[in-house]
């Protein structure tokens, strides 16, 4: 039989899946880790756009590079997201991505958010990158 995931919010830290995460993710022995480098919001083009467009881009970027390790969003253990001169309309749009991404509120990946004055590209305001957990 497969261990599962398991998904933790401890009521001493309260309850953050309305921001689209979860406190607390234990991986069981039986899983691979996959590491998804930091994907900005740059469309196959090369484009990037406002805060929002890349976004939504680095999103799509992200299961992308997820699809090519055979792993799907429910398999995301961990996420760490860059925000350039965040703010609170900015925190409102990365909650509601993750909630897209993340519907199911017992699924929720853990998350740092980082605000930096800076990413590597000056175009760039927004990066995501990511560890899953695949089955062996």
């Amino acid at each position: 039989m497969t261990q599962a995931l398991q998904h933790i919010n401890p009521a001493e830290l309260g309850n953050p899946s309305h921001y689209g995460f979860t406190n607390v993710v234990i991986v069981p022995a039986n899983k691979t880790l996959v590491f998804i480098a930091g994907q900005g919001g740059r469309d196959p083009q090369g484009n990037m756009g406002d805060f929002e467009t890349q976004l939504e881009q680095a999103f799509i970027n992200l299961r992308t590079a997820l699809a090519a390790a055979g792993a799907v969003p429910e398999q995301v253990v961990k996420i760490t997201l860059l925000s350039v001169n965040h703010n609170a309309e900015k925190q409102a749009l990365i909650s509601a991505k993750r909630n897209e991404m993340w519907p199911d509120e017992l699924i929720k990946p853990a998350s740092t958010l980082i605000p930096v004055p800076r990413l590597a590209g000056d175009e760039m305001l927004f990066e995501i990158d990511a560890t899953a957990a695949i089955p062996v």
